[in-house]
């Protein structure tokens, strides 16, 4: 009976990781999590469109697609949860998040595009576990209307999550202030993003009614990917020193995003 259960949720993740394809290069790791799930994660990269893609499956309740755009420095993430109906819960919620990120914190998709792996079958452990952060993403974002401005990835990774896409204030107040265009961006953005409902909502993890609005809290990672090159010094021929590239640095980050929940049942967590 188990099985059976969970063959609708395994055809739906299928369904869902085949429409989010990205065309790129492409690189698929065997990656760990914290509590020894293994799973794989694939990278995939575009170096003249200036992206990353980072995509998994894990379990039978979660699949994440990451994009980086480093044209804009936004990062788009977009989340499919299912829910068990036996308690009440829909059957699958999807949604988008958006965010600023720095590029210091991720090699290039240059460089992302020539990497290769030897051992296609190892389970690779990320040298460095970062610490969790956390962001308030307290704007409703029309994908429509904002995703023209912010990035090409909005609209192409969130259209299936017309009212459950998310973004900062405070992210994007300094995405504006770093455009040249600054006043019709702003139009634009003000126009498609509504401010949502915080001051006195009480968790959802506190709420003893279910109907209640509440703030919802969704852990989303990135379970190993290269966040930095290594370089490591010699000497040439002439005895001259000199500072080559030898690898890259691997790192796992965790991010908790929270954000306003009409009710308990559609925070699925």
């Amino acid at each position: 009976m188990i099985i059976m259960r969970n063959i609708p949720k395994l055809l739906l993740l299928y369904c869902i990781q085949t429409l989010n394809l990205i065309e790129g290069n492409e690189l698929v790791v065997n990656v760990k999590s914290l509590t020894g799930e293994i799973f794989k994660e694939k990278i995939s990269s575009n170096s003249s469109d200036d992206w990353i893609s980072l995509e998994y499956t894990q379990a039978y309740s979660t699949h994440v697609t990451h994009i980086l755009d480093f044209k804009q420095e936004l990062q788009v993430v977009h989340v499919v949860r299912l829910g068990e109906e036996e308690l009440g819960q829909k059957p699958f919620q999807q949604m988008c998040f958006i965010s600023k990120f720095s590029r210091d914190d991720f090699i290039s998709s240059d460089a992302m595009s020539k990497l290769r792996q030897k051992n296609p079958w190892t389970v690779r452990t990320p040298e460095e576990n970062l610490e969790t952060d956390e962001l308030d993403v307290d704007l409703s974002i029309d994908v429509d209307t904002v995703g023209a401005v912010l990035s090409p990835h909005v609209s192409s990774l969130c259209s299936s999550s017309p009212t459950t896409t998310f973004a900062s204030s405070r992210d994007l107040k300094s995405w504006l202030n770093s455009r040249h265009d600054v006043d019709s961006d702003w139009a634009s953005l003000s126009d498609g993003s509504h401010q949502l409902p915080s001051r006195g909502v009480l968790s959802c993890n506190q709420l003893t009614a279910a109907a209640q609005p509440c703030i919802c809290q969704q852990q989303v990672c990135l379970w190993w990917y290269p966040c930095g090159l290594k370089f490591c010094k010699d000497r040439d021929d002439s005895g001259k020193a000199i500072t080559y590239r030898c690898g890259i640095r691997t790192c796992r980050r965790c991010r908790i995003y929270s954000f306003y929940a009409a009710t308990q049942a559609q925070c699925i967590r």
